[in-house]
């Protein structure tokens, strides 16, 4: 009878294989997304949607990036103070704390472009952080001026990292009150583009 019943079983399984297949699709992702971190900052949200995006697509840890004295909320006055920064070399120092960071073999970085640069947060967080040996994913969102300088600075940054190549995609433009323009139709369309990019790096089969 328990022979019967192990055929009987084994017969089943071979007729859907499908279901077996989308579980141990599930289990691999589970598994592989404990070592994948996805770090953005993000001022308009349009850098959060698309971190988010990149974690219903491969899982991970989410966190958001944020200094310990806020920039201004004044569109002028954050782009003083940008300024003031990127020539001062000035790296603002963070409240976000990331902790066993040695456990994370792939770490996103999501970005915007400020002042055709990485944003001195980021800066901050690539600098004190060792990323050795780690594979980076930059992604980022933009006014449609592209990404600047900030791919090159990434590299200067992490030289021993593994960089891949990066996501850019155009977000909202501050300068002319377009903040949250990845939604709706948009954010659907964006999504394509993130599965398209992730296919072709290789971390989303």
């Amino acid at each position: 009878m328990m022979l019967k019943n192990l055929i009987f079983l084994m017969l089943i399984l071979a007729c859907n294989p499908g279901k077996k297949d989308k579980a141990e699709n599930r289990e691999n992702l589970s598994r592989d997304s404990e070592n994948i971190l996805i770090v953005y900052l993000s001022r308009t949200n349009n850098t959060k949607a698309v971190a988010e995006i990149i974690q219903q697509k491969v899982g991970g840890k989410l966190v958001a990036l944020e200094k310990e004295n806020r920039y201004p909320e004044n569109y002028q006055e954050i782009v003083a103070q940008v300024d003031q920064e990127n020539e001062q070399g000035f790296l603002p120092p963070l409240r976000t704390k990331i902790e066993n960071l040695e456990d994370y073999d792939m770490v996103f970085i999501g970005f915007p472009t400020w002042d055709m640069q990485l944003p001195p947060p980021m800066k901050t967080f690539l600098a004190e952080n060792d990323l050795e040996s780690k594979t980076l994913i930059p992604f980022n969102t933009n006014a449609g001026y592209g990404l600047g300088s900030s791919i090159r600075q990434i590299r200067e940054l992490s030289p021993r990292s593994n960089i891949l190549e990066e996501f850019s995609v155009k977000g909202g433009h501050e300068k002319e009150s377009i903040f949250l323009a990845i939604k709706g139709d948009r954010e659907e369309k964006v999504e394509e583009l993130v599965e398209e990019w992730l296919q072709e790096i290789g971390v989303l089969k």
